[in-house]
């Protein structure tokens, strides 16, 4: 690539429409990737109406060679990350380029400036916006596709992040339950061992209740930030955030699939399972409304989905290490085989959380995906 790169922010509705259609074009070819409705991009993107803004900002920049659009990142500071955790880390996301190092040099140079002028003192990415949201870059499992909300990058762009002085932070494990092709029975030992925790600790499981949403997401609130806080990178969720995303989620989740184990009558732990939409999203190329919205919604109520995504599952920390987890994906697993969805995907997982990455173990479950969050000091 010979001619001149610039690099700039976005400032106009083009350039934001330019900076969203980007991947849609450097995507067009990967069968595996599963562009997202561009509406809820400009969503996620707005800091009118997302509230991940009303604790944080960010600056969108676009590459351009010769007036085309070759790359794109955000620099995004959150301050309640840095207060959270007491640190100065600035963040990196949304990053799409060409296999070019100029460019991908040129892009996290502009973003880094940015960060430093806030005096942070290292760049972490890719996360868009943060561990709530898509994070980590793929390294390892570029022969299946990716599901709802996860990251799916070329496998060059970790040379570029690499040679542009990244280095690991943590690597992330994605793992994977079930068959693709046929119903796999809960295993005997799993639904032996379940029986005997519920006993023991008068533990009972429900579904989320849809006709009482509003109170549903007020447990989850109380449960969220409570069950996570001890993780690596994590980040509390507000609860204008949460509430955000329970209206987004709210026409697309399974009650079933969204379970609270309940000790006493009182909430101690939950899990949230989505059926795949990525498996729709994968026949709608360029990520407009219509018709991908009416095949979505087509094929989640004709049951075409057989794949699942455990986006979350999280227990108090007074109750962990006693088998409440394994309650959890006990009902995710039986109650996925009786919708017609046999096999799933859990994660991500720290590499360094023992506990988590035992009990997928110890279900059945293995590692098929890797991704990594990297570091570059400012």
């Amino acid at each position: 690539m010979g001619s001149e790169v610039a690099v700039r922010p976005v400032r106009s509705p083009t350039d934001l429409r330019r900076f969203i259609a980007l991947p849609y074009r450097l995507y067009a070819r990967d069968p595996l990737w599963a562009g997202p409705l561009r509406r809820d991009v400009r969503l996620l993107l707005s800091r009118a109406r997302n509230p991940f803004f009303e604790h944080a900002e960010a600056e969108y920049f676009l590459a351009e060679v010769e007036g085309r659009v070759v790359g794109r990142i955000a620099a995004i500071a959150n301050r309640l990350h840095n207060e959270f955790h007491a640190d100065r880390v600035g963040f990196f996301g949304f990053f799409e380029v060409v296999r070019n190092q100029v460019v991908a040099n040129a892009l996290l140079d502009a973003a880094a400036a940015w960060l430093r002028e806030r005096r942070l003192d290292t760049m972490r990415g890719p996360a868009s916006f943060s561990t709530n949201d898509e994070s980590g870059l793929l390294v390892d499992g570029f022969d299946t596709p990716p599901t709802v909300l996860m990251p799916h990058n070329p496998d060059y762009y970790l040379e570029l992040l690499m040679a542009a002085g990244f280095t690991t932070a943590k690597n992330l494990l994605v793992y994977q339950g079930g068959s693709m092709e046929r119903m796999v029975p809960t295993p005997e030992r799993l639904t032996r061992g379940v029986e005997l925790i519920r006993k023991r600790m008068g533990l009972t499981i429900r579904p989320l209740r849809i006709a009482e949403f509003t109170r549903e997401v007020d447990l989850i609130k109380k449960l969220y930030n409570r069950s996570w806080e001890r993780n690596w990178g994590f980040v509390p969720l507000t609860d204008h955030e949460i509430d955000h995303l329970a209206t987004q989620f709210k026409p697309v989740v399974e009650p079933r699939l969204a379970p609270f184990i309940e000790k006493d009558g009182e909430p101690v732990g939950f899990a949230l399972a989505l059926p795949d939409l990525n498996v729709s999203f994968r026949r709608n190329r360029q990520g407009r409304l219509l018709p991908g919205l009416l095949r979505l919604l087509w094929d989640l109520k004709t049951r075409r989905i057989h794949r699942m995504r455990i986006l979350l599952l999280g227990v108090l920390p007074e109750f962990r290490g006693k088998g409440c987890d394994a309650v959890l994906y006990h009902w995710l697993w039986e109650t996925g085989n009786a919708m017609g969805i046999h096999w799933a995907e859990a994660g991500w997982i720290l590499e360094d959380n023992p506990a988590m990455n035992q009990a997928l173990t110890k279900i059945g479950f293995s590692v098929y995906k890797t991704y990594q969050l990297l570091d570059r000091p400012l």
